[in-house]
């Protein structure tokens, strides 16, 4: 009876130091987390920002299972600083992952699932605190819907122009790291469908502003590529793509297939890495058009059976030698499609 007397009394005199704190102007403690950023879905390592300079690299992975030479390569880039992975769905499975395959002051997983979580100043602040950025697989056409033209798109070009972070993405952050982007926005398209009708309202190819690396000028990405059969449909990306390169440039495409990853250095050096291989796509006339782009018709990009020069790349090459700046592949053989159907002449 005692003690529910006192209980009784002590609820009393905390309702009463409240209410005189209020009164004063005095403002109670704020919690611990109140100040936590709310988009983050935990962090594992310091939480004292990383002092250290980092050096620029891409990395293009092709989606299923993540390459671990991949993020060894992104954590030395990084100098062993944050590491920060942004998503607009799923979990912090990364932290784990990423802190166990190297030495990093930290790994925070933030989820940017709106416009408001992208233009959230403690969304920018982590980003820009980051060394090093992975873009997770989802779905590209939520990444480019809720974070183009917002803080987030800020801080990824400040930390690639300015900064010289590594950056890198698998899956769908593969797909959004070109100057050129496939959207989906409207929806998937197989490569039958897209070499039947390029201009399927389906086949929705742009600029992006969002990562647009100076490494990938002019180069759209793709991933799950021999997987999922993707060959004829990066050909209508890049028929399609063409009016919209600038003057004299030419179209050009980086595809990976899954369990790879296309590793870049800062002099345009290239690795592959991971069990399979990486398609690299050059129009090889710049000067020539398709002979048939428009809508309802089957797609001929021919011209003579060169349209496309091809390199094909894997793990074993080890470091290709090759200045991705100028593309100074030793081209394999050439890609067409001629009504519809697509040509593989290889060396």
């Amino acid at each position: 009876m005692k003690r529910l007397v006192l209980n009784i009394l002590l609820f009393f005199a905390i309702i009463v130091h409240i209410s005189a704190c209020s009164e004063s102007g005095i403002t109670p403690p704020p919690s611990p987390n109140e100040d936590r950023n709310p988009y983050s879905l935990g962090k594992i390592g310091s939480q004292e920002d990383s002092k250290v300079v980092s050096e620029t690299g891409v990395v293009l992975m092709g989606g299923s299972t993540d390459v671990d030479q991949a993020f060894r390569w992104m954590i030395e880039k990084s100098g062993g600083g944050d590491f920060v992975v942004i998503r607009v769905t799923g979990g912090s499975a990364y932290n784990s992952y990423i802190n166990s395959l190297g030495n990093v002051n930290s790994v925070e997983t933030l989820r940017i699932d709106s416009r408001n979580a992208a233009n959230d100043e403690r969304v920018f602040e982590t980003l820009k605190n980051a060394e090093a950025v992975f873009i997770a697989g989802g779905d590209q056409s939520n990444y480019l819907r809720f974070w183009e033209d917002t803080k987030v798109e800020e801080a990824l070009q400040y930390l690639i122009h300015e900064k010289k972070i590594p950056i890198g993405g698998t899956s769908a952050g593969c797909a959004i790291m070109g100057e050129f982007v496939y959207t989906g926005e409207n929806g998937s398209i197989i490569s039958a469908e897209a070499l039947a009708n390029p201009f399927d309202e389906r086949l929705t190819v742009r600029k992006s502003s969002l990562i647009n690396h100076p490494l990938l000028k002019n180069t759209i990405t793709d991933q799950h590529f021999s997987e999922r059969s993707r060959e004829g449909r990066l050909v209508a990306f890049m028929a399609r793509l063409k009016s919209q390169v600038g003057e004299n440039q030419s179209v050009r495409a980086i595809a990976v297939d899954e369990r790879t990853a296309v590793l870049i250095d800062k002099d345009g050096g290239l690795t592959i890495a991971g069990e399979n291989q990486a398609i690299f796509l050059e129009e090889n006339d710049i000067m020539a058009s398709p002979e048939i782009l428009t809508s309802g018709s089957p797609l001929t990009w021919y011209l003579e059976g060169q349209a496309l020069r091809v390199f094909n790349g894997k793990s074993s090459d080890g470091l290709l030698g090759i200045n991705l700046q100028e593309w100074n592949f030793g081209w394999l053989g050439f890609w067409a499609t001629k009504e519809g159907m697509l040509n593989v002449i290889l060396d």
